[in-house]
């Protein structure tokens, strides 16, 4: 009998707090899913990196041996400078002299990295009062391109989702979350062609030293906002209409990321999608106030009901009886 009332105790426990177990749930499975990744990287890029050390420590070991009037200390030192200042986008290389980080086209491309929060980090403000204006300029800039995007993807859903969707529906006679996932998939598979595989193919014929695995791979990390900053466009030596190209690139990326927004829009409302979010969220409860306000007008609009039914039922009767006559000589005026 107690094992019994134990086992309905905790029955009703967990259904009475369901959501929260789904949610304690998704929250591991996120660690989890961090955990992975960390353990698929460190088994996958660890050894590349090994490798890499071992042959930058041959290079300037063989570099030192041929040089005898050179001191590591110094050598040391200028490494440091040089790659303290390709950490800022300067390169000392000769053939990398006549690309400038900070002419129109380069800081336009910069503001839209940094607007988008994809921040590819290749260039970075080198004075003070560069990095206390891409604060402020941040600050600012970066809910007005949240309110700028939502804006468009609002005004752009409306033709490429809702009426879309409502149109097969009454033309076709098929269920409404049928063809909102038909429709979902194409617009997502025309979103990949247009945005990640054209383009790529396009990257890989314009950038010497990038393959078209390369290529895909800056595009989905650019739009997807990641922006890790080891592939950049546009950056290489002797690029032909470097500025055009750096113009295009920034267009590419803004129209990329509002399709983007959009595609995840028309999935977000995705009738089953919206039923599992649902049961990882809380159960909206209502305010204490808001149901005394309820009450007293329910109970205000019981009141006026019930007296309006009284004034009613009062009306219909007569304010005056008057008694019924039989004959005329009943009547006191003509008697």
């Amino acid at each position: 009998m107690l094992q019994s009332l134990a086992s309905n105790s905790c029955v009703r426990l967990i259904q009475s707090h369901k959501s929260t177990w789904y949610f304690v749930s998704l929250v591991l499975g996120y660690v989890l899913y961090l955990v992975f990744g960390a353990v698929v990287f460190s088994s996958v890029e660890l050894p590349y990196e090994d490798l890499l050390r071992q042959e930058l420590r041959t290079i300037k070991k063989q570099f030192l041996q041929e040089n005898d009037c050179l001191s590591e200390d110094r050598l040391e030192r200028f490494l440091k400078n040089a790659l303290d200042a390709s950490n800022y986008g300067v390169s000392i290389l000769n053939n990398a002299s006549d690309n400038w980080n900070w002419d129109f086209t380069s800081a336009l491309f910069f503001a839209s990295t940094v607007l988008s929060t994809t921040g590819y980090g290749h260039t970075a403000p080198l004075s003070s009062g560069g990095k206390a204006f891409c604060i402020i300029y941040s600050v600012i800039g970066i809910p007005f391109t949240l309110l700028f995007l939502t804006a468009v993807v609002q005004r752009i859903m409306v033709f490429s989702t809702r009426r879309p969707i409502m149109y097969f529906y009454r033309r076709c006679g098929v269920s409404k979350p049928l063809v909102a996932i038909v429709h979902a998939t194409v617009l997502a598979t025309m979103a990949v062609s247009c945005f990640f595989l054209i383009p790529a193919a396009i990257f890989s014929a314009l950038e010497d030293n990038w393959n078209f695995l390369e290529s895909f791979y800056f595009c989905f990390i650019s739009l997807s906002t990641i922006g890790l900053g080891d592939y950049v466009p546009g950056e290489a030596t002797n690029q032909k209409f470097r500025e055009l190209y750096k113009v295009g690139i920034t267009v590419y990326l803004i129209l990329g990321l509002i399709v983007m927004l959009v595609v995840l829009e028309t999935f977000c409302e995705l009738q089953q999608l919206k039923q599992l979010r649902k049961i990882f969220y809380l159960k909206k409860d209502k305010p204490q106030d808001r149901l005394a306000i309820l009450e007293h007008d329910h109970l205000s609009f019981t009141t006026v009901s019930n007296r309006a039914t009284v004034y009613t039922e009062d009306k219909t009767q007569p304010f005056v009886s008057v008694p019924s006559l039989v004959s005329p000589n009943d009547d006191p005026m003509i008697q």
